[in-house]
């Protein structure tokens, strides 16, 4: 099916605008990490939040989660690895399956996930984020597997199922070494491992690679008045869209980019 919106993230400008698209009668798919894995529910107490003062984190995402599912809003957990933003239509790869709707939302918070050395160099010649994608590729041979994902164990296993020489390291200070493909990589105490294949499996990706020729603006994804951004059908909302890092300017931000979203033809 086609949904009429894909949201990317779960956090307030997410499920809000999550929230907006039900109200309208509209299939929305969210897809996210735990939506309780998000920083904001690590808040003791949120005092700035108008009309609901001294809520704790963690319960005000899960107010906003259970009024976006019971209002029909479907949430997958997994994540968006790639994005191809069309003049009719955005395709999303999550996971091994693609998901198509008419346009979309990253409201991905701040990304912190910055590239290895090598990574954007090597990515289609031996760096993969997917393992249901592109594991069978490296039956036999040696890989490396390196992340945070809340699946890692999981993801890991199943290349060592198929048959995959399987070696996992620590992902900060890493570097991806090769010219035309992966041949290996260094460790931060210099340490060189000979592989064929790097599986990068980061909790969260950052915008650029989720949908290459995205514009930035300082750092974050530059937006118009109407949350667009430079792509077509892709717009975004929150965090991700620069300062102030607020939620009041999140929530603001989901319901705006859902309301012009949805207007498209």
């Amino acid at each position: 099916m086609q949904y009429d919106l894909l949201v990317v993230g779960a956090g307030p400008a997410g499920l809000t605008a999550a929230i907006q698209a039900r109200a309208r009668n509209k299939s929305v798919l969210v897809v996210s990490n735990q939506p309780t894995a998000s920083p904001l529910c690590r808040a003791p107490q949120m005092d700035n939040y108008p009309g609901i003062p001294h809520v704790p984190g963690r319960e005000l995402v899960e107010r906003l989660l259970d009024q976006a599912t019971q209002l029909g809003a479907q949430l997958r957990v997994g994540r968006v690895l790639s994005l191809a933003c069309l003049d009719d239509c955005v395709m999303a790869s999550i996971g091994d399956q693609v998901e198509q709707a008419s346009a979309a939302i990253l409201a991905v918070g701040v990304a912190r996930a910055t590239p290895l050395r090598g990574e954007e160099r090597l990515l289609g010649r031996g760096v993969s984020y997917c393992t249901t994608c592109d594991g069978m590729f490296y039956q036999g041979k040696p890989i490396v597997v390196a992340g945070d994902a809340p699946d890692l164990e999981e993801e890991t296993e199943y290349l060592r199922s198929i048959g995959c020489q399987v070696t996992s390291v620590r992902l900060p200070g890493l570097e991806i070494l090769g010219q035309d493909q992966v041949t290996g990589v260094r460790t931060p105490d210099g340490t060189e491992i000979p592989c064929q294949g790097v599986f990068l499996l980061r909790a969260s990706i950052a915008p650029t690679q989720l949908a290459p020729g995205l514009e930035l603006e300082g750092g974050y994804i530059k937006v118009d008045q109407h949350m667009a951004t430079n792509l077509p059908r892709l717009f975004a909302a929150g965090d991700c869209t620069g300062q102030p890092l607020q939620l009041a300017k999140a929530t603001g931000q989901g319901q705006m980019a859902a309301h012009f979203a949805l207007a498209l033809e």
